[in-house]
Protein backbone atom coordinates (compact mmCIF):
# COMPACT_ATOMS: atom_id res chain seq x y z
CA UNK A 1 0.00 0.00 0.00
CA UNK A 2 1.26 3.46 -0.83
CA UNK A 3 1.88 5.59 1.80
CA UNK A 4 -0.13 8.10 2.83
CA UNK A 5 0.94 12.00 3.09
CA UNK A 6 1.26 13.36 6.54
CA UNK A 7 -2.01 15.37 7.33
CA UNK A 8 -1.46 19.20 8.30
CA UNK A 9 -3.35 20.03 11.58
CA UNK A 10 -4.72 23.66 11.39
CA UNK A 11 -2.07 26.81 12.14
CA UNK A 12 0.90 24.88 10.93
CA UNK A 13 1.08 26.99 7.59
CA UNK A 14 1.21 30.48 9.94
CA UNK A 15 3.86 29.08 11.96
CA UNK A 16 6.31 28.33 8.47
CA UNK A 17 5.33 31.58 7.25
CA UNK A 18 6.87 33.26 10.59
CA UNK A 19 10.05 30.69 10.42
CA UNK A 20 8.55 29.18 13.93
CA UNK A 21 7.19 25.72 12.48
CA UNK A 22 10.12 23.80 13.69
CA UNK A 23 12.00 20.95 11.73
CA UNK A 24 9.88 18.78 9.09
CA UNK A 25 10.38 15.49 11.06
CA UNK A 26 6.72 13.65 11.31
CA UNK A 27 6.34 10.09 12.01
CA UNK A 28 6.31 8.01 9.09
CA UNK A 29 2.47 7.65 8.05
CA UNK A 30 1.24 3.56 9.04
CA UNK A 31 0.62 1.70 5.76
CA UNK A 32 -1.56 -0.41 7.18
CA UNK A 33 -5.81 -0.14 7.60
CA UNK A 34 -8.60 -2.28 8.92
CA UNK A 35 -9.53 -4.55 6.45
CA UNK A 36 -12.83 -2.28 5.81
CA UNK A 37 -9.58 0.03 4.32
CA UNK A 38 -10.48 2.20 6.89
CA UNK A 39 -7.41 3.99 9.56
CA UNK A 40 -9.71 4.82 12.30
CA UNK A 41 -13.02 4.21 14.44
CA UNK A 42 -14.70 6.01 17.63
CA UNK A 43 -14.67 4.43 20.80
CA UNK A 44 -16.23 5.75 23.85
CA UNK A 45 -14.89 4.25 27.23
CA UNK A 46 -16.21 3.70 30.63
CA UNK A 47 -19.98 3.23 29.23
CA UNK A 48 -20.84 1.47 33.12
CA UNK A 49 -24.06 -0.03 32.38
CA UNK A 50 -27.40 -0.15 30.15
CA UNK A 51 -28.37 3.65 31.12
CA UNK A 52 -25.25 4.67 30.29
CA UNK A 53 -25.22 3.02 26.88
CA UNK A 54 -28.39 4.57 26.02
CA UNK A 55 -27.03 7.74 26.72
CA UNK A 56 -23.95 7.66 24.92
CA UNK A 57 -26.28 5.99 21.36
CA UNK A 58 -28.49 9.15 21.96
CA UNK A 59 -25.77 11.81 22.59
CA UNK A 60 -24.05 10.44 19.27
CA UNK A 61 -27.41 10.65 17.16
CA UNK A 62 -27.89 14.25 18.90
CA UNK A 63 -24.18 15.14 18.27
CA UNK A 64 -23.80 13.26 14.90
CA UNK A 65 -20.72 11.17 16.45
CA UNK A 66 -19.95 7.93 14.35
CA UNK A 67 -19.66 5.17 17.38
CA UNK A 68 -17.39 1.87 16.38
CA UNK A 69 -17.01 0.14 19.88
CA UNK A 70 -18.14 0.59 23.31
CA UNK A 71 -15.83 -0.41 26.44
CA UNK A 72 -16.34 -0.52 29.96
CA UNK A 73 -14.26 -0.65 32.97
CA UNK A 74 -16.07 -2.09 35.99
CA UNK A 75 -15.85 -5.30 34.90
CA UNK A 76 -18.33 -8.27 33.92
CA UNK A 77 -19.01 -9.22 37.78
CA UNK A 78 -20.38 -5.96 38.40
CA UNK A 79 -23.26 -6.81 35.84
CA UNK A 80 -26.02 -8.61 36.11
CA UNK A 81 -27.06 -11.59 32.78
CA UNK A 82 -30.26 -8.98 32.56
CA UNK A 83 -27.55 -6.05 31.68
CA UNK A 84 -25.15 -7.18 29.98
CA UNK A 85 -27.94 -9.39 27.37
CA UNK A 86 -29.50 -5.26 27.08
CA UNK A 87 -26.16 -4.13 26.40
CA UNK A 88 -25.24 -6.99 23.73
CA UNK A 89 -28.44 -6.02 22.18
CA UNK A 90 -28.44 -2.40 21.92
CA UNK A 91 -25.12 -2.19 20.92
CA UNK A 92 -26.09 -4.98 17.97
CA UNK A 93 -28.84 -2.87 16.93
CA UNK A 94 -26.51 0.16 16.57
CA UNK A 95 -23.71 -1.68 14.79
CA UNK A 96 -21.21 -0.82 17.87
CA UNK A 97 -18.64 -3.35 19.28
CA UNK A 98 -19.27 -4.00 22.95
CA UNK A 99 -15.98 -4.43 25.08
CA UNK A 100 -16.48 -5.54 29.07
CA UNK A 101 -13.49 -5.96 31.36
CA UNK A 102 -12.53 -9.04 32.65
CA UNK A 103 -11.89 -8.65 36.02
CA UNK A 104 -10.77 -9.26 39.46
CA UNK A 105 -7.40 -7.66 39.33
CA UNK A 106 -4.61 -6.85 42.00
CA UNK A 107 -6.09 -3.09 41.99
CA UNK A 108 -8.97 -4.32 43.47
CA UNK A 109 -7.38 -7.07 46.08
CA UNK A 110 -6.01 -7.38 49.42
CA UNK A 111 -2.48 -7.09 48.98
CA UNK A 112 -0.80 -3.52 50.08
CA UNK A 113 0.93 -3.63 46.69
CA UNK A 114 -2.04 -2.43 44.89
CA UNK A 115 -1.11 1.08 46.41
CA UNK A 116 2.60 0.75 46.29
CA UNK A 117 4.35 3.17 43.74
CA UNK A 118 6.85 0.69 42.83
CA UNK A 119 6.24 -3.14 42.48
CA UNK A 120 2.83 -2.55 41.84
CA UNK A 121 0.83 -5.61 40.17
CA UNK A 122 -1.75 -2.98 38.35
CA UNK A 123 -4.79 -4.46 37.45
CA UNK A 124 -3.14 -8.00 36.84
CA UNK A 125 -4.71 -11.39 37.97
CA UNK A 126 -3.15 -11.76 41.63
CA UNK A 127 -2.64 -15.28 41.70
CA UNK A 128 -4.38 -18.37 39.85
CA UNK A 129 -7.30 -17.66 42.39
CA UNK A 130 -7.82 -14.13 40.24
CA UNK A 131 -7.07 -16.09 37.47
CA UNK A 132 -9.74 -18.36 37.77
CA UNK A 133 -12.74 -15.74 38.71
CA UNK A 134 -11.05 -13.95 35.06
CA UNK A 135 -11.60 -16.93 33.09
CA UNK A 136 -15.54 -17.36 34.39
CA UNK A 137 -16.41 -14.29 34.01
CA UNK A 138 -15.20 -14.67 30.17
CA UNK A 139 -16.94 -17.53 29.84
CA UNK A 140 -20.32 -16.03 31.32
CA UNK A 141 -19.76 -12.85 28.73
CA UNK A 142 -19.10 -15.04 25.68
CA UNK A 143 -22.20 -16.87 26.84
CA UNK A 144 -23.86 -14.18 26.94
CA UNK A 145 -23.03 -12.21 23.34
CA UNK A 146 -20.74 -10.46 24.39
CA UNK A 147 -17.81 -10.47 21.58
CA UNK A 148 -15.10 -8.23 22.67
CA UNK A 149 -13.25 -8.67 26.25
CA UNK A 150 -10.87 -6.19 28.07
CA UNK A 151 -7.69 -8.14 29.51
CA UNK A 152 -5.19 -6.42 31.81
CA UNK A 153 -2.86 -9.37 32.34
CA UNK A 154 -0.63 -11.22 29.72
CA UNK A 155 -1.43 -14.66 31.55
CA UNK A 156 -4.48 -14.34 31.61
CA UNK A 157 -5.16 -13.04 27.84
CA UNK A 158 -2.72 -16.25 26.58
CA UNK A 159 -4.88 -18.46 28.32
CA UNK A 160 -8.38 -16.75 26.86
CA UNK A 161 -6.24 -17.13 23.35
CA UNK A 162 -5.88 -20.64 24.39
CA UNK A 163 -9.31 -21.01 25.08
CA UNK A 164 -10.58 -19.31 21.68
CA UNK A 165 -8.03 -21.80 19.50
CA UNK A 166 -9.49 -25.04 21.53
CA UNK A 167 -13.14 -24.06 21.12
CA UNK A 168 -13.87 -23.05 24.61
CA UNK A 169 -14.71 -19.16 23.70
CA UNK A 170 -16.23 -18.28 20.11
CA UNK A 171 -13.44 -18.45 17.46
CA UNK A 172 -14.66 -15.05 17.10
CA UNK A 173 -14.30 -13.20 20.38
CA UNK A 174 -12.06 -10.54 20.21
CA UNK A 175 -9.27 -9.52 23.18
CA UNK A 176 -8.46 -6.06 23.69
CA UNK A 177 -5.57 -5.03 26.09
CA UNK A 178 -6.38 -2.57 28.74
CA UNK A 179 -4.47 0.76 29.24
CA UNK A 180 -3.28 -0.51 32.88
CA UNK A 181 -1.18 -3.40 31.03
CA UNK A 182 -0.10 -1.30 27.68
CA UNK A 183 3.09 -2.16 26.43
CA UNK A 184 5.54 1.01 26.61
CA UNK A 185 7.57 -0.50 23.76
CA UNK A 186 7.63 -2.06 20.48
CA UNK A 187 8.72 -5.18 21.45
CA UNK A 188 6.13 -5.20 24.35
CA UNK A 189 4.00 -4.50 21.94
CA UNK A 190 4.84 -7.14 19.39
CA UNK A 191 4.67 -9.79 22.66
CA UNK A 192 1.16 -8.75 23.29
CA UNK A 193 -0.18 -10.01 19.94
CA UNK A 194 1.64 -12.94 20.05
CA UNK A 195 -0.01 -13.73 23.06
CA UNK A 196 -3.60 -13.01 21.83
CA UNK A 197 -4.11 -9.66 21.59
CA UNK A 198 -6.77 -8.42 18.75
CA UNK A 199 -5.92 -4.38 19.68
CA UNK A 200 -4.20 -2.78 22.27
CA UNK A 201 -4.13 0.07 24.37
CA UNK A 202 -1.22 2.19 24.02
CA UNK A 203 0.28 3.92 27.21
CA UNK A 204 -2.04 7.47 27.23
CA UNK A 205 1.44 9.66 27.44
CA UNK A 206 3.29 8.18 24.27
CA UNK A 207 3.94 10.84 22.17
CA UNK A 208 3.19 10.14 18.31
CA UNK A 209 6.97 9.33 17.41
CA UNK A 210 6.77 6.49 20.06
CA UNK A 211 3.19 5.45 18.85
CA UNK A 212 4.49 5.25 15.49
CA UNK A 213 7.37 2.52 17.14
CA UNK A 214 4.30 0.44 18.07
CA UNK A 215 2.24 0.44 14.71
CA UNK A 216 5.54 -0.49 13.10
CA UNK A 217 6.22 -3.31 15.35
CA UNK A 218 3.19 -5.77 14.75
CA UNK A 219 -0.54 -5.54 12.95
CA UNK A 220 -3.05 -5.65 15.90
CA UNK A 221 -4.83 -2.53 16.28
CA UNK A 222 -4.34 0.54 18.46
CA UNK A 223 -6.16 1.89 20.82
CA UNK A 224 -5.02 5.55 21.93
CA UNK A 225 -6.73 7.64 24.19
CA UNK A 226 -6.80 11.39 22.50
CA UNK A 227 -8.04 12.61 25.79
CA UNK A 228 -7.45 10.30 29.14
CA UNK A 229 -9.40 9.87 32.31
CA UNK A 230 -7.27 11.55 35.64
CA UNK A 231 -6.13 8.28 36.93
CA UNK A 232 -4.11 7.60 33.74
CA UNK A 233 -2.63 11.15 33.38
CA UNK A 234 -5.30 14.06 32.38
CA UNK A 235 -3.93 13.87 28.70
CA UNK A 236 -5.90 16.20 26.13
CA UNK A 237 -4.60 15.40 22.91
CA UNK A 238 -7.63 16.85 20.34
CA UNK A 239 -5.00 18.93 18.64
CA UNK A 240 -2.97 15.84 17.64
CA UNK A 241 -5.79 13.15 16.73
CA UNK A 242 -5.36 13.77 12.84
CA UNK A 243 -1.35 12.87 13.33
CA UNK A 244 -2.59 9.87 15.30
CA UNK A 245 -4.43 8.61 12.82
CA UNK A 246 -1.79 8.82 10.07
CA UNK A 247 0.97 7.18 12.13
CA UNK A 248 -0.96 4.73 14.09
CA UNK A 249 -3.70 3.01 11.34
CA UNK A 250 -5.58 0.95 11.79
CA UNK A 251 -6.53 2.83 15.27
CA UNK A 252 -9.46 3.36 18.03
CA UNK A 253 -9.10 6.69 18.58
CA UNK A 254 -10.85 6.67 22.32
CA UNK A 255 -12.27 9.73 23.98
CA UNK A 256 -12.20 9.13 27.76
CA UNK A 257 -12.93 12.05 30.03
CA UNK A 258 -10.46 14.36 32.22
CA UNK A 259 -11.65 15.88 35.90
CA UNK A 260 -14.49 13.11 35.99
CA UNK A 261 -14.76 11.45 39.09
CA UNK A 262 -14.17 7.58 39.24
CA UNK A 263 -16.68 5.39 38.36
CA UNK A 264 -15.13 1.46 38.93
CA UNK A 265 -16.91 -0.17 40.35
CA UNK A 266 -20.23 1.54 39.23
CA UNK A 267 -23.44 1.20 40.76
CA UNK A 268 -27.02 2.98 41.84
CA UNK A 269 -25.14 5.23 44.00
CA UNK A 270 -22.93 6.44 40.98
CA UNK A 271 -25.86 6.51 38.50
CA UNK A 272 -26.42 9.88 37.70
CA UNK A 273 -22.20 10.73 37.22
CA UNK A 274 -22.40 7.50 35.08
CA UNK A 275 -24.83 9.16 32.91
CA UNK A 276 -23.54 12.29 33.22
CA UNK A 277 -20.00 12.05 31.86
CA UNK A 278 -21.20 9.29 29.30
CA UNK A 279 -23.11 11.77 27.35
CA UNK A 280 -20.09 14.28 27.61
CA UNK A 281 -17.34 11.64 26.17
CA UNK A 282 -19.46 12.16 23.05
CA UNK A 283 -19.62 15.90 23.01
CA UNK A 284 -15.66 15.62 23.52
CA UNK A 285 -15.50 13.26 20.66
CA UNK A 286 -17.79 15.77 18.44
CA UNK A 287 -15.21 18.57 19.84
CA UNK A 288 -12.10 16.14 18.70
CA UNK A 289 -13.17 14.66 15.79
CA UNK A 290 -13.85 18.88 14.45
CA UNK A 291 -10.28 19.36 15.08
CA UNK A 292 -10.03 16.64 13.13
CA UNK A 293 -12.26 17.40 10.22
CA UNK A 294 -10.51 21.05 10.25
CA UNK A 295 -7.24 19.02 8.85
CA UNK A 296 -6.15 18.22 5.62
CA UNK A 297 -5.38 15.14 4.48
CA UNK A 298 -6.65 12.56 6.84
CA UNK A 299 -7.13 9.07 5.94
CA UNK A 300 -10.40 8.03 6.06
CA UNK A 301 -12.77 6.59 8.65
CA UNK A 302 -14.10 2.61 8.85
CA UNK A 303 -17.58 2.60 8.14
CA UNK A 304 -19.90 2.33 11.57
CA UNK A 305 -21.02 -1.33 12.06
CA UNK A 306 -17.53 -2.06 10.88
CA UNK A 307 -15.82 -4.21 13.22
CA UNK A 308 -13.14 -6.62 11.41
CA UNK A 309 -9.81 -6.95 12.68
CA UNK A 310 -6.33 -8.02 10.93
CA UNK A 311 -5.25 -11.35 12.24
CA UNK A 312 -2.18 -10.91 13.52
CA UNK A 313 0.31 -13.59 14.43
CA UNK A 314 0.92 -15.72 17.55
CA UNK A 315 3.26 -17.90 19.71
CA UNK A 316 2.91 -21.24 18.91
CA UNK A 317 0.58 -23.78 20.97
CA UNK A 318 1.26 -26.70 22.55
CA UNK A 319 0.66 -30.02 20.40
CA UNK A 320 -1.92 -31.03 22.00
CA UNK A 321 -3.48 -27.43 21.99
CA UNK A 322 -2.78 -26.50 18.31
Amino acid sequence: MRAREHPRPPGHSTLEEFGLAGPPTPPPPSEQAFPDSGSWRVEIPSVEGPAALEAVFEASEDLGVPVHRISQGSGIGMLTDTEIAAMVGLCREKGAELCLFVRPGADWDTGAGRTAGTGSAASRSRGAGQLAAGVAQAERAAALGVDSLLVADEGLLWLLHRMRVRGDLPSGIRFKVSATAAPANPAAFRVQELLGADTVNAPPDLAVHRLSELRAAGTAALDVYVESPDDTGGFVRHHEIAEIVQACAPVHVKFGLRNAPGLYPSGEHLAPAVVASARERVRRARLGLDELARAEGVPEMSPVGSRGLAEPERFALPDREG
